[in-house]
């Protein structure tokens, strides 16, 4: 696919800065707004559509970055993590050379300028918007003398502004000309594909055609009801047509609206090929307007020898960069000296001709990496984490001296129940989070063909970076008697309520699921009983660690170890409950402070009893799917086991109260941890 782009459209929002203040003109500062990596991360990255106080922006593809970087010599500044970098290359392409951090820089203070030429490029998108004063419909160029930003420090003040507008009454009303504030208009028109586009208001009004009375017609975007759905009539001042939205809305509402012109504006362009996807109506705030691709890791030692050969020899050429070519063992001492390898300079010459050798090489072919990308899993980013996770620390706070990861021994207490085997405190760790791109109508997990419904983030399709974010923070480490596990897990494959719910995840495959998705066997994306159990678990868990921690439920996350052994991984039955900051010192140590053995004990004893209670039962604790029903849970709901987006990596499906403890009904015998009423 080729993106027709328009050069002379470039974003260029600090050079439109400097060339207003080489005209000595009152300076119309680049910054709109601001965000932490992590929200441009998990909520608006490039795609996206970010409200801002008086309109709103979608950040754009990195060519833009790229030149935001350039405005500064030397290199950018990269992101070391080799494991999730080979996962990157493995989703996106082998061309991806590195990790990169967003554009930004601390300030010393709130007036600080240092950092003042970086940022996240952005666009006003929609750029169609609505006068608050007179209700006109306008693309942005009609109110772009009433923008204004001129304040240094206050960058959401920054608004467009209809200048001389007189009213809803209008000026035979006898109205006085003023400054209006505008909002942004709030339809749009997406595909599946990850297309993007403007509403047609002028063409929508007029039934596909121009308006008889004006080559540039006036519209007004009228208002009738208050916030339910596509509610507004728009109407042309120049002819007095006028159309509802609600037209445009369910399926019916599709076969009225223009063709997809397979727009992608985060990258200022059109796809040349055009689309064939029946476009939809789409309100700027809607929750499947963008939904984030991105893998995780936290940071351990690896244990394969192969594999820690792989990540000596990518440092080992980010330490060389051009001269990699040409070096010989000599050249490559002499560099590492000057450098943050330099415990590679210990390795005899055999052993660094070795990582020469292996960084010199040739990539993988393109065949190659798509036969390796359709074997891989998510999973398989966890299994080094699991291994590693089976070792036991040396010694109290045992550090990795490359990694920062820090783990501590703890005994178990009497009183932890039975099924818990094993528990480290996570003193620190490291997670590193990288983008991938992103997808629109459909979660990517409810899709088939990732190579191309994943939204390209270039114009060239190929990136040669993505962005990383680096967060750090500290955590609780639980296992569970894996034995138990396995015994426990036969007897639920074999219950009437995993066949239940085995089916429900069929009929929700086959209604929720994107069209490209139907060639996958609905069983592969199926969890299997131990992640119910270790899920639910760690719901559990989070909420009652909240209360003790010092944290907020929703700053505390999970990072699941839950599969069956197969021939290439060891099973797992473990969760990881932990939270991060993106700050360089990370969190406070209430959460690791919980890892005492009594206090730990009393933590889970309480989080398995409030299990056993619901303010919903017995309507929750009896629920189980049945047809036509489609829901991804069980006993399970927001009163009791449910938790914010921010702590739950699966959405809050696969969750189910029975699973962890008995409930009356005719499912209490499945219970892992049996009988917890207290």
């Amino acid at each position: 696919m080729t993106i027709l782009h328009d050069a002379n459209s470039s974003v260029d929002p600090l050079g439109d800065g400097e060339k207003l203040e080489a005209e000595n003109a009152k300076k119309n500062f680049a910054k709109v707004g601001s965000a932490r990596p992590s929200s441009l991360l998990y909520t608006y990255g490039p795609g996206s559509i970010i409200d801002l106080p008086h309109f709103t922006v979608m950040p754009t593809g990195f060519d833009e970055w790229d030149r935001i970087w350039d405005r500064r010599d030397g290199q950018p500044p990269t992101v070391h993590a080799p494991r999730l970098l080979e996962a990157v290359r493995l989703m996106v392409g082998n061309q991806v050379a590195e990790l990169r951090p967003f554009p930004w820089q601390p300030t010393a203070n709130t007036f600080s300028r240092e950092g003042s030429d970086l940022g996240v490029p952005a666009r006003v998108f929609p750029q169609w918007l609505r006068c608050t004063g007179c209700d006109r419909l306008a693309p942005i160029s009609a109110f772009i003398e009433g923008y204004k930003n001129t304040h240094p420090y206050r960058s959401d003040e920054a608004v467009f502004e209809h200048v001389n507008c007189y009213g809803r009454r209008g000026q035979a009303g006898g109205g006085k000309k003023r400054r209006q504030p505008t909002v942004p208009a709030r339809y749009l028109i997406a595909c599946p594909n990850g297309h993007l586009d403007e509403f047609p208001y002028s063409w929508w009004v007029h039934h596909g055609g121009s308006c008889p009375k004006a080559p540039i017609p006036v519209l007004k975007m009228v208002e009738r009801t208050a916030g339910k759905g596509a509610s507004a009539i728009i109407v042309c001042d120049s002819c007095q047509a006028s159309r509802t939205m609600s037209e445009a809305q369910g399926a019916d509402g599709r076969m009225k609206l223009p063709k997809c012109r397979g727009r992608l504006p985060h990258l200022d362009g059109f796809d040349t090929t055009g689309c064939d996807l029946e476009p939809r109506l789409m309100l700027v705030g809607a929750s499947n307007l963008w939904f984030p691709a991105f893998q995780s890791i936290i940071d351990m030692p690896r244990l394969d020898p192969a594999d820690k050969a792989k990540d000596d020899a990518v440092r080992l050429a980010s330490v060389l960069g051009d001269d990699l070519a040409d070096a010989d063992v000599r050249t490559a001492r002499l560099l590492l000296k000057r450098s943050d390898a330099r415990d590679l300079n210990e390795l005899p010459d055999a052993g660094l001709n070795t990582l020469l050798a292996l960084a010199k090489a040739e990539p993988e072919t393109e065949v190659e990496r798509e036969a390796r990308k359709a074997a891989w899993e998510p999973v398989d980013l966890l299994v080094p984490e699991w291994r590693y996770l089976q070792l036991e620390p040396a010694s109290e706070r045992h550090t990795d001296e490359r990694s920062g990861l820090t783990l501590s021994p703890r005994d178990l207490s009497a009183a932890m129940p039975s099924g818990v085997s094993r528990v480290l405190a996570v003193d620190r760790l490291r997670k590193v989070n990288a983008v991938l791109g992103f997808t629109r109508i459909d979660d990517l997990d409810r899709v088939n063909d990732m190579g191309s419904r994943l939204v390209r983030l270039t114009r060239s399709g190929r990136p040669d970076w993505v962005p990383a974010t680096e967060d750090r923070g500290e955590g609780i480490f639980l296992q569970l008697d894996l034995d138990a596990v396995a015994s426990w897990e036969a007897k639920i494959l074999d219950s009437d309520l995993w066949e239940a719910h085995r089916q429900a995840h069929w009929r929700n495959f086959e209604r929720r699921f994107s069209e490209t998705a139907k060639e996958v066997n609905p069983d592969e994306r199926l969890r299997p009983p131990r992640y119910w159990l270790i899920h639910t678990f760690a719901h559990a868990l989070i909420r009652q660690m909240a209360m003790s921690s010092g944290y907020g439920a929703a700053s505390l996350s999970e990072r699941l170890y839950a599969w069956p052994e197969s021939d290439d991984r060891p099973a797992a039955a473990g969760v990881l409950i932990c939270t991060t900051a993106s700050d360089s010192d990370g969190t406070l140590g209430g959460l690791v402070s919980l890892s005492e053995k009594d206090r730990l004990a009393g933590i889970v004893n309480d989080a398995l009893r409030v299990l056993t209670r619901c303010s919903s039962d017995p309507v929750c604790a009896r629920r189980v799917p049945k047809d036509p029903e489609d829901f991804l849970h069980g006993a399970a709901c927001h009163c009791c086991v449910m938790a914010s987006e921010t702590s739950c990596e699966r959405a809050n499906r696969f969750l189910d109260r029975r699973f962890v403890v008995s409930l009356p009904g005719p499912y209490a015998g499945l219970a892992y941890f049996g009988n917890h009423d207290g």
